[in-house]
Parts: C-alpha cells; sequence; structure tokens
C-alpha cells in the first residue's frame, strides 16, 4: 500500500512541464465554453502527480495540453523548456510518440491484434528493426506481469489485463512523460490495485514522470502531490 501523504516528498528534480497562465476555450456553435482558466502549474521531472475535481472541470483538457493533442487559447505550455506548439501537426505527432505514453481509462486495444501486437504499434513509427523492437515489446509486458499472455486478444484477457496491456503500450517508447485518465476507473478494486501498484513502480524504481487524472481518493494516494480542478481553475495547493 503507498505511504500516506505526510510521509511522502516530491523527488528534488527540474521542472519538466510548466503551464504558465493557460486557458482552453471551445466553440460549439455559437456558444464558448470555458475548459481552462488561466491556469499556472509545475510538474517536476521524475514527479507523480494526481489532478482531481468534478467531472467537466478540465482535468483531461489539462493532460490533453501537455500531450499537445489540444493547443492552448492563451498562455504557455513547455514541456523540457519547449513550446512544442510551434511545430506542424506531423512534428508535434513525432514529438508525442517520442515523449508521450498515454493510458485511456477505457483501455483502447484494438480487437483484432494480440497483446504483443498492440504494444508493438508505437515502435512501428521508430527505425527501431523488428528484433529491437521484439525486445523492447517483450520487456514491457513483462514488467506488468504479462509476458505469458503475449499471443492473446483483448477478448481473451481481463479487463486489469487489457490495461496492463495498455501500460505496456504505453512505456515501450520509453516516454519523458507517462500520462493517466482515469486509468482505474473501469476497473474493480484488486485490478486497479494492481495497476497502480505497477504505476508506482514506475515512477520510483524507473524515474518515470507521471501525472494521473482520478475521481478516486484511494488511486491519488499513490501520487506524491494532488491538485484539485474545479470549473476550469486550479485550485491553491
Amino acid at each position: 500500500m503507498p505511504h500516506t501523504a505526510e510521509m511522502k516528498s516530491v523527488p528534488v528534480a527540474t521542472k519538466l512541464v510548466q503551464a504558465n497562465h493557460v486557458s482552453k476555450i471551445f466553440k460549439r456553435d455559437e456558444f464558448e465554453v470555458k475548459a481552462l482558466d488561466d491556469v499556472s502549474i509545475e510538474i517536476a521531472e521524475k514527479e507523480f502527480l494526481a489532478l482531481m475535481g468534478p467531472s467537466g472541470s478540465g482535468k483531461t483538457t489539462l493532460l490533453n495540453m501537455i500531450a499537445a493533442i489540444d493547443r492552448p487559447t492563451a498562455g504557455e505550455l513547455l514541456v523540457q523548456g519547449e513550446n512544442v506548439f510551434r511545430y506542424n501537426d506531423t512534428k508535434i505527432a513525432e514529438w508525442r510518440n517520442r515523449h508521450i505514453g498515454y493510458i485511456f481509462q477505457t483501455f483502447n486495444l484494438i480487437p483484432v491484434l494480440t497483446a504483443f501486437e498492440n504494444v508493438e504499434l508505437p515502435l512501428l513509427l521508430t527505425k527501431l528493426s523488428k528484433n529491437e523492437r521484439k525486445d523492447h515489446v517483450m520487456t514491457a509486458l513483462t514488467l506488468v506481469g504479462l509476458g505469458d499472455r503475449v499471443h492473446h486478444l483483448p477478448k481473451q484477457l481481463s479487463g486489469g489485463q487489457e490495461q496492463r496491456v495498455a501500460i505496456a503500450r504505453a512505456i515501450v517508447t520509453d516516454p519523458t512523460l507517462l500520462l493517466a485518465d482515469e486509468p482505474t476507473g473501469d476497473l474493480d478494486s484488486h485490478s486497479a490495485a494492481e495497476v497502480l501498484e505497477i504505476m508506482k513502480r514506475l515512477n520510483e524504481e524507473f524515474g518515470k514522470t507521471i501525472v494521473m487524472v482520478t475521481h478516486d481518493p484511494n488511486a491519488a494516494a499513490y501520487a506524491h502531490t494532488t491538485r484539485h480542478l474545479e470549473k476550469g481553475m486550479l485550485l491553491p495547493s
């Protein structure tokens, strides 16, 4: 089980993510929805941060902005001191594949592909050889405890195993940042604990910086730091 919040300490490290007065407005017909409102936050290298808040508070929007999926309407967002949004879409996609591992609530595995093939997908965009890709995939699947499930299709796996395949897919490129959007939202308590222990290990043993969106206080307890969003605004820590 994770330590209590009082016992934890954030690793001393460089700033990996810096959001400076970031706002995001979505336009729906004649309406405007302000998903983020003047948000400023810094995330240190090797930190495990939980983002909490009610539905519609802007948590996933902030996560997607860090992944360069959504562009800010105003303000500046830097990853490793770099403003990725100045690039064109092709270069942003290349940057994302190299630096971002994304874990979704609904797993997003391709049903007709095996666990091995699902995990291998991000590597097909790299210059790795077939044997190098195999080594990377087997390392990732073994790390999440599924080295014996490589040929299984998603329908042959439990929900917890599917999410572990999704984690293996997210880490197979050795990304700079691991982003998780409600990673335990569709899991029972036992499977959720297994997934959170894997994420904790990735942070503590492998130095992965993790930003996790969650509604679950038990999940947030695994993080070093918890920040709350409400109506698009980041509440004081």
